[in-house]
């Protein structure tokens, strides 16, 4: 699928957009709806009125911010409009609420007039705790938050320019530091004079470059004194007293390029022209205006960064904005000054000096990070930003008296942070990065499917797994022309494969005293099943495992992986797990589509393997044996199955952390396993084995539709290849998800 279409899908798939409205007290009842509104909602009005800072104790305006723009400057397309501009403004509330928990209403005001849109911020000040300006052109842009900051009691920041300027300031201490210069002694070269340019330049100044070492450019050439052409009160900031008068100019002798500007703004002669170990920010979206490649090209003591993903050191606003209006609405600051804005900036630069923990590595496919000229500034993804700068940002305003709320404990407040961090959406990412660090090849047993293509396209440019195709190659081919897709795996065709009749015979000799002659093996491999075909790539090591389901039935899949692959050797049966995957939490549920009525020796089997894939997974498991008893409190057959299934855990794997039999409340509820002193298991447990295939099967349904929970699987344990089946109502991301699993599994064995 091309880029268009798929952004263009992923924008318009299911419910439209990209955001919701989740209501946080329940409204179920009567009794609810008297509470939630009238009459009951009188009393928390009636308390506002009387003490207006209760309308954070009482409302969401807390914790609530406003992503306002015009459009008149979405990302890199220019003026496209206040309605235009509104995917990109939804898209600013999924980055806050995903990296800082923060809600968002996106504001998007049909008006170019600046005094119109600081009235409008300015009314809707009730409603906040802080506004993001966004996307809204220059110079306009500094005129309207210079207006709002002087009038507005909440904090007012627009990201386009200060966003920017405290990530590359960041990126920039460090890069000095690498190449041992002094901030007071560099001369720096900014290309650009928007919103960004203007910050970065005012920011680097503030941590110590001499104004006059600073030269801005624009598109008619160095800002200087004296200069009449072009220039506004917010150039004029910048005119320095000096005899350049163009880029090529300027760069010539430089320490530092910031590029704001144009793709290819900055040509190999400039980087050539420059001072020893030169830094180069290339900062233009979506192309820079000189590559990684282009500029190490020249001379190999360059230090770059660009505002790219697939490059080092990304210049990502994400990296700002969320933990600096988490810091500042925490304390209920009334500004983002200066002060806060430097705190963001030192915090950032000391954390990527910080030795780089695992989680972070294995997020990004195991790559190894440490402090250098590749690793200048934090990745996204790091979970450590929230705890670096929103504290950083809390303290620097109550040091100068803009927090109204201070806060008494740090410690504590620290504490308060990394519990927000819900796990869920990270386990899913940090398993697809790990598949991309050594990825295998799956093969899709329904490879004429249109999701199975689509996911195929994912895998391949994502670098998740290498997938294969099984189908006819005439009628896929053509479904990727009609799916506009640019996708180039290997087909097979079982109808004309040069390995069809290797594999017959290598079936037939697997199965020929199970009933099948060889021309029955022909045709199977053929023309009848090709779940065979997929399975009998694997087992001949043509492919590394494979997935299929889609559009049959679960036997279907699973029976010509038992008959071509056979279960491990010595375990009684094979196995299936889900992953349950909840905002906060991450529970493994098993057996949920395999063993109907397991034996305690079989239950015994489900946990050890369950354990072992999600251990796969780089979970530590905490494995709680169900049932309708608490440790002995009822006898029954039952009960006791489940009892001696512990028993014999315990005897096989000895360092596991396993209980039972348990209940499934006291498994999962802290207050209720305390209780239990005795209990090996003393935090929540993340793998949940059921005493039978009804409980399993009916329980993960339920938590799926009912409890919300994304489930991922099922994931086959026991097979002597990796094998994992696709579910009839599974969607691309889940196609993805379970390749992900595959990969890693074949990685693991």
């Amino acid at each position: 699928m091309s880029k268009k279409l798929g952004a263009l899908d992923y924008h318009s798939s299911g419910r439209k957009g990209k955001i919701e409205v989740i209501a946080t007290k329940p409204c179920q009842t009567a009794a609810d709806l008297s509470l939630a509104y009238s009459p009951g909602v009188a009393e928390p009005c009636l308390a506002i009125q009387q003490n207006p800072d209760d309308a954070y104790k009482y409302t969401a305006k807390g914790n609530l911010v406003a992503v306002v723009s015009n459009g008149t400057a979405v990302l890199g397309l220019g003026n496209l409009g206040a309605l235009a501009g509104k995917p990109v403004m939804e898209g600013k509330g999924v980055l806050f609420k995903r990296f800082a928990d923060i809600d968002v209403f996106d504001i998007e005001l049909n008006t170019e007039n600046p005094d119109e849109i600081i009235k409008a911020c300015q009314l809707l000040e009730p409603t906040f705790g802080g506004i993001n300006l966004e996307d809204i052109k220059a110079p306009e842009c500094f005129y309207i938050e210079e207006q709002l900051k002087k009038t507005m009691n909440i904090p007012v920041f627009h990201d386009d320019q200060h966003g920017t300027a405290i990530i590359c300031s960041a990126a920039l201490l460090n890069a000095l530091m690498l190449v041992d210069k002094k901030i007071e002694d560099i001369r720096i070269v900014v290309n650009g004079a928007g919103a960004s340019a203007n910050s970065c330049a005012k920011l680097a100044i503030a941590l110590g470059v001499k104004p006059n070492n600073m030269i801005m450019c624009d598109t008619k050439g160095v800002i200087y004194k004296g200069r009449v052409e072009g220039m506004n009160p917010y150039k004029e900031l910048f005119a320095a007293e000096t005899h350049f008068r163009t880029l090529e100019e300027a760069a010539e002798g430089a320490d530092v390029l910031f590029g704001l500007s144009a793709k290819g703004a900055f040509t190999p002669e400039m980087v050539r022209s420059m001072a020893p170990n030169p830094i180069i920010f290339a900062m233009a979206n979506p192309d820079p205006e000189i590559t990684p490649e282009e500029a190490h090209g020249v001379r190999g003591d360059v230090i770059i960064a660009t505002g790219r993903s697939d490059y080092p050191n990304q210049v990502n606003n994400v990296l700002g904005f969320p933990f600096i209006f988490r810091g500042a609405l925490d304390v209920r600051a009334t500004a983002i000054n200066e002060e806060m804005k430097l705190a963001a900036v030192h915090a950032l630069a000391k954390l990527a000096r910080e030795e780089v923990p695992d989680s972070v590595s294995k997020a990004y496919g195991n790559e190894k990070f440490s402090f250098g000229p590749s690793y200048i500034i934090p990745k996204p993804f790091d979970p450590r930003v929230l705890l670096h700068v929103a504290p950083a940002i809390a303290q620097a305003a109550m040091d100068t008296g803009v927090a109204r709320m201070p806060i008494a404990d740090m410690p504590k407040y620290l504490e308060q942070l990394e519990s927000s961090q819900g796990k869920s959406k990270e386990i899913m990412r940090m398993i697809i990065n790990k598949a991309k660090s050594d990825p295998k090849k799956v093969v899709f047993s329904e490879g004429e499917d249109d999701k199975i293509l689509r996911a195929a396209q994912v895998l391949v440019e994502e670098g998740i797994a290498k997938p294969i195709l099984i189908g006819d190659q005439k009628r896929i081919k053509q479904k990727m022309e009609d799916l506009n897709l640019d996708l180039d795996v290997p087909i097979m065709d079982p109808s004309d494969s040069e390995l069809t009749e290797e594999y017959a015979e290598e079936l037939y000799r697997i199965r020929q005293r199970k009933g099948l002659t060889i021309s029955e093996c022909r045709r199977i491999m053929r023309r009848k099943s090709r779940a065979h075909f997929g399975n009998m790539m694997v087992h001949m090591g043509h492919a590394d495992a494979l997935l299929g389901g889609i559009d049959t039935h679960y036997p279907e899949t699973i029976r010509p992986a038992l008959q071509v692959l056979g279960k491990q050797e010595g375990l009684s049966s094979v196995h299936g797990l889900y992953m349950m995957v909840f905002k906060k939490d991450v529970y493994f549920l098993a057996d949920t589509t395999v063993t109907i009525d397991p034996t305690a020796e079989e239950l015994a089997e489900t946990a050890i393997l369950a354990a072992e894939m999600v251990h796969k997974l780089d979970i530590e498991p905490r494995v709680a044996m169900l049932s309708f008893s608490n440790f002995g409190s009822v006898d029954h057959p039952q009960t006791l199955k489940v009892k001696r299934a512990v028993e014999i855990v315990k005897e096989r794997a000895p360092n596991l952390v396993v209980e039972g039999e348990m209940q499934a409340d006291t498994a999962v509820v802290p207050e209720l396993l305390d209780g239990f002193t005795f209990s090996k298991l003393k935090t929540p447990a993340n793998i949940l084995i059921f005493p039978d295939l009804n409980s399993g099967n009916i329980c993960y349904k339920l938590l799926h539709h009912l409890g919300g929970a994304e489930a991922i699987g099922p994931i086959l344990m026991g097979m002597n290849k990796p094998v994992h089946v696709l579910q009839r109502g599974d969607d691309v991301n889940d196609i993805v998800n379970m390749a992900a699993i595959a990969v890693v599994d074949v990685q693991n064995l």
